[in-house]
């Protein structure tokens, strides 16, 4: 074994007083963050005092330990106790409240509280934080959740997000009035058909997607950016043929295993998922894309549109979409899996499977509401609220102001209500 990698074991094992437990396995990890950055995290599971092996049915015993370790950081990731059940060493919190959690975090990360995060939810033995950058909320976002039994002791951390230091952020006063963003949200009306599975139809409804309009300027930046990672490369290409494919498509199975070394590990090796694509690539993308939707969907010439390429965990990934999208809130995809050396069709995945079970709901009713009606009756219930967004272009957090309604307009009878009791 890697001496490294044994360091990095026995500082878990102290840190996390599981002195009695017994490593099972460990492993090197890697993937890609949203700022296209690689991480490597070394992942092992721990049996506890009285456990010898696994369950019959391959499943970890409760109090298993599973903990995932920064290699460059030595920070804790993710340190979860199967079943909420702890036979660790001590008990890490005791009567802790909520400032002693609030200190604890403080020191298990080097993040200062209401600088870097700040308390979302707070239930019995469990605590929810959320990123943010004096108080003000990030995206993309990030979170820490810890749970403790009642006798004190950690059955759950984690740890998702940047956290971003201050000479990645652009402070800033946040200074946007409504009379400056209310052009956006007009523009943000939209009309959408949402099912109902209580009613078993489609309802018209007209809504405000959200969007971030820039502090300083202002302009905008989509709220679905940050869906994608910014490693997504724009295709949009409309994909058209003259005859249907006269070879019928065979899937192959998809291997999502990767061995990675300590060498790799140590040495920062980047992610393949990092590289961009090629113009090469993307031509032989194209006309793997085609073949397959000529072989799968030989009717349809014209009316898909390649979207997106994007690598992901050893392959690249296609998104394929309508080039005439309905207004269903629930939108059809194909997701093409292409080898990432050959650039052949390895599988794919429709989501036409889900969309099918409405397929026999009713649809919408006439619409008797316009897009500016809309507005009108819900522009009271815009909100505007102040986000540190993460400028993919500089580098840099910058301030803006989250677009954002939680109510919707029926757009056949013009009913106000709130969206999430749809």
């Amino acid at each position: 074994m890697d001496k490294r990698i044994e360091e990095l074991i026995e500082y878990a094992k102290t840190s996390l007083g599981l002195n009695h437990y017994s490593l099972l396995t460990f492993q090197i990890c890697r993937s890609v963050n949203a700022f296209n950055e690689t991480i490597y995290e070394l992942r092992m599971e721990w049996l506890p005092p009285h456990v010898k092996e696994r369950e019959e049915d391959g499943l970890n015993p409760e109090g298993t330990a599973v903990v995932d370790i920064n290699i460059h950081t030595h920070q804790f990731q993710n340190v979860i106790f199967v079943g909420g059940t702890s036979f660790a060493d001590g008990s890490r919190f005791g009567d802790a409240d909520k400032q002693d959690i609030i200190n604890w975090v403080e020191k298990e990360t080097g993040l200062e509280y209401k600088k870097q995060f700040q308390l979302g939810k707070e239930e019995k033995h469990k605590y929810q934080f959320e990123e943010c950058i004096d108080g003000i909320n990030v995206s993309p976002s990030g979170s820490i959740e810890i749970h403790f039994d009642e006798n004190g002791k950690l059955t759950l951390f984690s740890m998702d997000g940047h956290f971003p230091s201050e000479d990645k952020v652009q402070k800033e006063t946040f200074s946007l009035k409504w009379e400056e963003v209310e052009p956006f949200a007009k523009q943000q009306v939209k009309l959408m058909a949402f099912p109902s599975s209580e009613q078993e139809k489609l309802i018209p409804v007209y809504g405000i997607e959200e969007v971030y309009v820039t502090n300083d300027g202002p302009s905008t930046i989509p709220f679905e950016f940050f869906g994608e990672r910014r490693s997504y490369l724009q295709v949009n290409q409309l994909l058209g043929w003259q005859t249907p494919a006269e070879e019928a498509f065979e899937g192959s199975s998809i291997d999502l295993q990767e061995e990675v070394t300590a060498e790799q590990a140590f040495f920062h090796e980047p992610h393949p998922a990092t590289f961009p694509i090629t113009a090469d690539e993307q031509k032989r993308a194209i006309h793997a894309v085609t073949t397959l939707m000529r072989q799968e969907f030989p009717q349809d010439s014209g009316t898909w549109v390649l979207k997106t390429l994007h690598r992901d965990q050893g392959y690249i990934l296609a998104t394929v979409k309508p080039a005439t999208p309905d207004q269903r809130i629930l939108e059809r995809k194909v997701k093409v899996i292409l080898d990432a050396e050959s650039l052949h069709t390895v599988n794919y995945i429709d989501n036409n499977f889900f969309l099918d079970m409405y397929k026999d709901y009713e649809g919408p009713e006439k619409i008797t509401i316009s897009k500016g009606e809309a507005y009108e009756k819900m522009k009271q219930e815009v909100t505007i609220t102040p986000v540190y967004v993460y400028d993919f272009e500089t580098g840099q957090y910058i301030l803006c102001g989250k677009i954002d309604c939680a109510h919707g307009i029926h757009a056949a009878n013009g009913r106000v209500f709130l969206l999430d009791n749809l």
